[in-house]
């Protein structure tokens, strides 16, 4: 059930977002006012606070802290056990501000971007309708809902492993979410008869046939993956966002050391994690992370002598570091 209720947290979040949109300049006003206050106080006068106004603005002020008023944060839920609907998932901290008749802040010192980033959040929440907010994110939970289980053949059921009955467990957890229930969060019931479920598994080990029947015939649709290519992996390793080139130039960027690795050499870091892919065990990408850990050990360990330098990696420095130990297979199941 915690899979259906993180999917509802996830749908407010972006209903939140959505929304914050349209509040914006009027939630930006107030927090500026709200910053001011925390800096100057609240005799200052205009002058002043149309001077900081203005450094603010112009970030003259980003590394200063100020101590600001800030709502504290929900407490985990409190879960009623098997009582239904709403009831069963209750904030303690929420129940008793309301109670109460205030709201729970506390103060926190924040850089003034932080503090800033966080002002225009809180007012901009402020001029939400949050059951209305609520009433929608569930909404598009149930009808555009996508829940993705990777890795589902850990839990099916094979003689060669043990702990068969924890993982058909598991799978008869899953059954009644993937048919289609009503799951209660804090923010209403939700059903689950629209969502769309995706499951992946490598099943090196086990087969789908080995999992229970039951979830066979709820996932009805079954697609093979071939396995990546050389080719893939040199656009893995050169077109994603935050890629283990990027990563490793700007780890040793932290050292004041200049990496500069060529396309050659790229293609010859994907041409030798294919290779040994193919002659030990195919663990796809995951290889490439091996393969550049092994090539940039020596340059990682000395980078503290190599400050200030620029370090080129091309396809002739790959294949010295690299082509003796994938070629020996014994070697690679250890290293690579």
């Amino acid at each position: 059930e915690q899979i259906a209720r993180d999917l509802v947290e996830e749908a407010i979040r972006l209903e939140k977002e959505r929304r914050r949109e349209a509040v914006r300049e009027a939630a930006s006003d107030a927090a500026m006012e709200r910053l001011l206050t925390a800096l100057v106080g609240d005799n200052a006068s205009e002058a002043t606070r149309a001077s900081f106004r203005q450094r603010i603005v112009q970030n003259a002020m980003n590394d200063v802290e100020v101590e600001i008023e800030v709502a504290d944060g929900p407490s985990a839920p409190f879960d009623m056990g098997n009582m239904g609907g709403q009831i069963g998932m209750i904030d303690l901290s929420d129940m008793m501000g309301k109670a109460l008749g205030r709201k729970a802040t506390r103060r926190q010192k924040l850089r003034v971007p932080d503090a800033w980033d966080r002002l225009v959040d809180e007012e901009a929440d402020k001029r939400l309708d949050q059951d209305d907010v609520a009433r929608a994110a569930l909404a598009n939970a149930e009808t555009n809902g996508i829940v993705f289980l990777d890795e589902i053949d850990k839990i099916a059921v094979s003689d060669v492993r043990g702990g068969s009955v924890s993982r058909e467990g598991v799978q008869r957890d899953l059954l009644p979410l993937i048919e289609g229930t009503t799951v209660a969060t804090k923010h209403g019931p939700m059903k689950t008869d629209h969502v769309l479920f995706i499951a992946s598994g490598a099943f090196h080990v086990a087969k789908p046939s080995d999992m229970l029947p039951e979830l066979q015939g709820r996932l009805p649709i079954r697609v093979e993956l071939r396995a990546l290519t050389e080719a893939d992996f040199v656009r893995i390793l050169s077109e994603t966002r935050a890629n283990l080139v990027a990563q490793y130039k700007a780890l040793l960027g932290t050292e004041d050391v200049t990496l500069d690795i060529t396309d050659d050499a790229v293609n010859e870091i994907a041409h030798i994690a294919a290779q040994v892919n193919a002659s030990v065990e195919n663990i796809g990408a995951r290889r490439l992370q091996t393969v550049m850990e092994r090539l940039l050990e020596e340059v990682s360990f000395e980078a503290e002598d190599l400050k200030g330098q620029t370090v080129l990696i091309d396809a002739a420095y790959v294949r010295d570091k690299l082509a003796d130990l994938a070629g020996n297979t014994d070697l690679s199941k250890y290293i690579l």
